[in-house]
């Protein structure tokens, strides 16, 4: 987890690896999903992910106008099986367990708002 009273890593010496996507675009996305990334993780990502999007922008550029549209590669027969109504867990044991309630919900940190 990212932690909140230490600042956020010093900027690389590269700031782009590809023209879609920037280590300062890495280490904002590191941040906001709480993620402590080393000067080497932040690197290695961005260079990945720019390998990834310019990936994905070379399959946006194939002519699929005549490839029809399909939700799956191969057909899936009976993937869904019937709704059997079972005991759920007990709200109070649950809720026991839970490092912090109020008024019977559980509590959690606020991540608004903190300059993210």
């Amino acid at each position: 987890m990212y932690p909140r009273d230490r600042p956020p890593a010093a900027p690389l010496a590269s700031t782009a690896v590809s023209d879609r996507i920037t280590t300062a675009d890495v280490v904002h996305v590191a941040r906001l999903a709480r993620l402590e990334l080393t000067p080497e993780e932040i690197e290695r990502t961005t260079v990945q992910l720019g390998a990834m999007l310019d990936h994905f922008a070379d399959i946006d550029e194939l002519d699929l106008q005549a490839v029809e549209p399909m939700t799956q590669a191969y057909p899936l027969i009976n993937v869904l099986r019937e709704d059997v109504v079972a005991p759920g867990l007990d709200r109070d044991e649950v809720l026991a367990a839970a490092p912090d309630v109020v008024d019977g919900r559980f509590r959690v940190p606020p991540i608004i708002g903190l300059g993210l």
